[in-house]
């Protein structure tokens, strides 16, 4: 394999940014050196950063589903979303899939199985940009969550699973006027209709969110899958979550359950359309309230994948005292290490030459080159 030599870059390190050159030989680092250099790609003084690493992004089913019953080729979907996460910087990326199908969900286990063998195909095949893994959306309040997590079994791909519950007047929609906004504009339901429907989302969660939760726990330690949980409130949904060996909290809906999961060694997860709004979509704590408090580990581009490197150089514009070394941990790192991928996330000798070449323009990055593992791939 050819060298890869970059310089005249601004060169975002784990604790420092340098002016300097990086050499990628067989798709590792093998030399960062500050001052100039005879040789190699002149970056005219761009940034270097490491690689993004997006751990949860619902962006693939809105490929492959675009409309309501409308099914795209899911391999021609899969190209389309990893050109999308590519472009931004994403070179290693964690694609979610639902298991178990609540009422609004237009798909099914079938669908899932489908992606998930398009994005295989795709890996072997050598046709996507980004390194893929799946991440297992697991619904525990739906009845048929087992069995649509049965039909990953031997999956090797899959390396991280989140255990969610989206019931009303609990976790992500506390407040039912919020769940009412989302929900029953969404569906098109009057009030006793809506009424109705929450009822059965409320009896289905008593039902089986326990059952599930135990039983997909104890099946992801058994397979070595990372286990995240999903819009923690409370300090008790943090102890279950302990107690399921849970080491991701994924989006925390308070600032009370966020204090718990960081103390607890787990890995603060929001959304980076959350930091670049100010706001949670859904009325909860926003991911700057938690990273001025220093609770914020991970940022995760959610459906926009572009937010992820937006927000990593913007957060320290709007969050005093968090440097672009300590946010770009946030999106690369930080999300790296929480999954056990200790290969990638930082510029360092020895690491992966998974690399994104950024010019900021008008407080936006605009992403010119993307190398993974040394290879051009955008």
């Amino acid at each position: 394999m050819t060298d890869l030599v970059l310089k005249n870059a601004r060169i975002v390190l784990a604790d420092e940014v340098i002016d300097g050159s990086i050499v990628v030989r067989d798709g590792r680092i093998t030399e960062i050196s500050t001052g100039p250099s005879a040789i190699g790609e002149d970056m005219a003084g761009d940034y270097v950063i490491p690689g993004l690493v997006e751990l949860h992004t619902d962006h693939l089913e809105g490929h492959y589903a675009p409309r309501p019953r409308v099914r795209w080729n899911p391999i021609a979907a899969v190209l389309a979303h990893d050109a999308q996460v590519a472009s931004a910087g994403i070179t290693t990326v964690f694609d979610a899939l639902r298991v178990g199908m609540d009422e609004d969900a237009d798909m099914t286990a079938a669908d899932m199985r489908l992606l998930a063998d398009a994005i295989e195909d795709s890996v072997r095949a050598d046709r996507v940009r980004a390194d893929h893994f799946i991440h297992l959306r697991c619904e525990v309040s739906a009845g048929d969550c087992q069995d649509s997590f049965a039909v990953f079994d031997g999956d090797d791909r899959v390396k991280l699973a989140s255990l969610m519950d989206h019931a009303p007047g609990q976790r992500q929609f506390v407040n039912l006027e919020t769940y009412a906004y989302y929900y029953q504009r969404k569906l098109k339901l009057n009030d006793v209709e809506f009424q109705k429907f929450c009822d059965k989302r409320m009896g289905d969660s008593a039902r089986n969110s326990a059952p599930n939760r135990q039983a997909i726990s104890a099946a992801c330690h058994a397979r070595g899958i990372v286990l995240a949980s999903h819009d923690d409130a409370t300090t008790a949904h943090v102890d279950e979550a302990i107690a399921q060996g849970i080491r991701v909290a994924e989006f925390p809906t308070t600032l009370e359950a966020a204090n718990a999961s960081k103390g607890a060694g787990l890995g603060v997860l929001m959304g980076a359309p959350n930091v670049m709004r100010g706001a949670s979509h859904s009325g909860n704590v926003s991911a700057r309230a938690l990273a001025e408090h220093g609770l914020l580990d991970i940022l995760s581009s959610d459906y926009i994948p572009f937010s992820l490197i937006q927000s990593a150089f913007f957060l320290g514009e709007v969050v005093d005292g968090i440097s672009l070394p300590q946010a770009m941990a946030m999106v690369s790192k930080n999300p790296a290490d929480a999954v056990g991928l200790t290969d990638r996330g930082v510029i360092e000798a020895g690491r992966r030459g998974d690399l994104v070449r950024v010019r900021v323009d008008e407080h936006v990055p605009v992403v010119r080159t993307v190398w993974r593992e040394g290879r051009r791939v955008a």
